[in-house]
């Protein structure tokens, strides 16, 4: 009796042991990763490891360092001229009035290039001073006597469309001139090697919030703004928060600005609102506009607003705040450079 119960009991612990066994194994099979998951895993890790260099005037993480010079384009925004081609795409856009209360932009590009920028339209003094703060290829079509005079002394490298009508510009048949003249980036490029213009450049970053940092100063909620440079609403401009892009998404006229390629929206990370003295100088309404004196401005992002002044530093208009600057929201920037804030409503 006693052998036959040291027997079954022996039995029992074996049979215990081998169900162990076959659990632990089974969790052990169970914790490894699938083939799928190790796909994913690795997708992942490639695409964050490619994502390595900062953009300079986007903050806005990108897979190699961009050494291209910047692309400055003056761009026509006239009603007949919308939409454009190419402005989803610009790194940042000024827009600043020309004659009477029609304004125009000067795009720069510099992470992405589009394959076809325009209408593009004549220079301005003025937009020539804010094209040097970049050192870009200059891309416009025509010139004011104060702009020819600047351009013609060398302050920037210009590519002209008075010149190159008809060769490196394209006029669209879709529109009817001046709003019809296009360029594409593979003509840039070939414009620059035909006057023998560096087409390479180390860029000078702009600063910017760090991940998971917040501007640290009491704002306003503002999930829309709106400019209107005249009583016209063929020239009022507004900005509308959108929280799931996180970006303000533009209208043009009452009118949602897309690309007229691609149908993609244009979206603001940065709204740069800056009060400059204007001044008409002749009698076509050209003016003088003040972009070096600095004034007031008011910083959009995330859905609010920000009291701030605005200095010009070594070219850029730049937000600051107790005379420090303050950092963009990494992304597209718009700067909006109007007469005086009684034409802004929030």
């Amino acid at each position: 009796m006693l052998l036959l119960l040291v027997s079954l009991m022996l039995m029992l612990a074996g049979c215990q042991s081998n169900n162990e066994k076959n659990v632990d194994s089974s969790q052990e099979q169970s914790e490894e990763p699938t083939e799928v998951t190790i796909e994913e895993e690795e997708q992942v890790a490639t695409e964050v490891s490619e994502l390595k260099e900062q953009a300079p005037l986007t903050g806005e993480m990108v897979e190699e360092k961009v050494d291209a010079r910047p692309v400055a384009v003056m761009v026509n925004n006239d009603i007949k001229a919308r939409p454009q081609s190419g402005l989803h795409k610009a790194d940042i856009v000024y827009e600043v009035l020309a004659e009477g209360d029609i304004t125009r932009l000067l795009a720069i590009f510099h992470s992405e290039m589009p394959e076809t920028v325009g209408p593009v339209r004549s220079s301005r003094a003025y937009f020539v001073d804010l094209a040097k703060g970049y050192d870009p290829l200059y891309v416009f079509h025509g010139w004011s006597p104060g702009a020819k005079e600047k351009i013609q002394a060398g302050e920037v490298d210009g590519i002209n469309g008075l010149t190159y009508d008809g060769t490196l510009f394209k006029r669209a048949s879709f529109r009817k001139a001046p709003h019809n003249s296009y360029i594409s980036a593979e003509n840039i490029q070939k414009g620059a090697e035909q006057l023998n213009y560096a087409t390479q450049a180390e860029v000078e970053p702009f600063t910017f919030f760090k991940k998971g940092q917040i501007n640290p100063y009491e704002g306003t909620a503002s999930e829309q703004v709106k400019i209107e440079y005249s009583s016209r609403q063929a020239t009022h401009v507004e900005y509308r928060y959108d929280p799931e892009k996180k970006a303000y998404v533009r209208y043009s006229g009452g009118v949602k600005h897309t690309d007229l390629d691609t149908e993609e929206e244009i979206v603001a990370h940065n709204v740069f609102l800056v009060e400059a003295s204007h001044v008409v100088v002749d009698k076509q309404g050209r003016r003088d506009i003040d972009i070096t004196s600095g004034g007031k401005g008011v910083l959009i992002q995330h859905g609010e607003r920000f009291d701030v002044e605005w200095k010009s530093v070594d070219g850029k208009i730049l937000p600051y705040k107790n005379g420090e600057q303050v950092p963009l929201v990494p992304g597209k920037t718009w700067i909006q450079i109007i007469p005086d804030f009684e034409k802004v409503i929030y």
